[in-house]
């Protein structure tokens, strides 16, 4: 009775199993397809993933919907991301993609920049993110691209692979020169393509496109620091650059891959609209709240306590959000002494070399 009134009367619908199919083995565990009765949802068994594991005696279950009205359950047996277990076998490499690892379901972590062109990356020392990073170059160091690198470090980490480099800023008077020089390389392409009629350099004909470039900043909350009066114009000129060019590269071939041990809105309002540009993010272990916040906050927020959960001995173990969609990775380990023979061996001629080879503190136009 809802009232003195009315009076509402029927049965109370009874709950219906979900119809199970039949389990089917993987390399690491099963998987087995849920199809949904009207009124149930996949979140009802997302609540429960941890019951499922416990259940199953499995590291972990994920759910997954590929479709409406039908869940499937991937219940994996122990976690691929430690030990020493072979890599799976990547897929054919295509244009500007990398695989740099393996996922939390043992599937391998291939990013491709074509479909997510900019990248956050953050870490504590000794997290795994210098260990990203070469696995990122070496992996696009032996495709026809055009590799800039800016390393505040004194270029302590890209110099290991400056033979490949089109050019490497080793401090922010050269990582402006170099950001300038990228910049108007933005402004050719689109005028390029505004006189061929096309909205995007992939639209060329492939013997006119121009090659595709990517900018590797090693710590870039040097770019974004400021110290002194003079150190907060180049601070907002390096803000800026990058800003423009997350925001105008992405059609014409242009990509960044930024990395940083801290990233906060602490380093000003350039941080927060250039992370705003970043579609792709990961976030090793880190030592402040913060920077987990700002890495994956506004992605997957309940990817941020899982990062925090990353522990010292899990080197290179790391979180990744794209779309709203996050999970737990690790990067393949790439030795320094076998990044300098990589960059060595593939030491590629560029067809659109618009920088000069790498020199001390910048490069300059041909």
């Amino acid at each position: 009775m809802l009232n003195r009134d009315t009076m509402v009367t029927g049965t109370i619908l009874k709950g219906l199993p979900p119809r199970i199919g039949i389990p089917r083995m993987t390399r690491n565990g099963f998987w087995v397809r849920v199809r949904l009765h009207p009124g149930q949802t996949p979140a009802q068994f997302i609540a429960v993933a941890d019951a499922f594991a416990h259940a199953w005696r499995v590291h972990q279950v994920r759910v997954t919907s590929p479709r409406r009205g039908v869940v499937e359950l991937k219940a994996i047996g122990y976690d691929p991301l430690t030990g020493d277990r072979a890599w799976p076998t990547p897929p054919a490499p295509r244009l500007l993609t990398a695989t740099l690892g393996r996922t939390d379901d043992d599937a391998t972590w291939t990013v491709d920049l074509r479909k997510v062109p900019h990248w956050l990356v953050t870490g504590a020392t000794q997290s795994g993110k210098s260990t990203l990073l070469a696995s990122w170059l070496t992996e696009l160091g032996s495709q026809p691209v055009i590799l800039v690198g800016i390393d505040l470090k004194g270029g302590m980490e890209l110099g290991l692979y400056e033979r490949r480099l089109s050019a490497l800023a080793v401090d922010r008077a050269g990582a402006i020169k170099v950001l300038t020089t990228v910049l108007s390389e933005v402004m050719e392409r689109m005028a390029d393509c505004r006189t061929a009629g096309v909205r995007s350099v992939w639209d060329l004909p492939e013997m006119t496109r121009p090659d595709p470039v990517v900018i590797i900043v090693d710590e870039v909350a040097e770019l974004l620091l400021v110290a002194s009066l003079n150190g907060r114009k180049e601070a907002t000129e390096c803000a800026t650059l990058l800003l423009r060019i997350a925001q105008l590269g992405a059609a014409l071939g242009v990509h960044l891959i930024l990395a940083a041990q801290r990233f906060g809105s602490d380093l000003g309002p350039g941080a927060t609209a250039i992370r705003a540009q970043m579609g792709g993010r990961v976030c090793h272990r880190v030592n402040d709240e913060q920077t987990a916040v700002m890495t994956l906050g506004d992605l997957a927020p309940d990817a941020v306590a899982v990062a925090q959960t990353i522990t010292e001995d899990e080197k290179g173990v790391a979180v990744t959000a794209v779309e709203g969609q996050w999970r737990r990775v690790r990067s393949r380990w790439t030795t320094p002494s076998a990044l300098r023979n990589h960059a060595d061996l593939t030491n590629l001629p560029l067809t659109d070399a618009f920088l000069t080879p790498p020199q001390e503190g910048g490069v300059e136009h041909d």
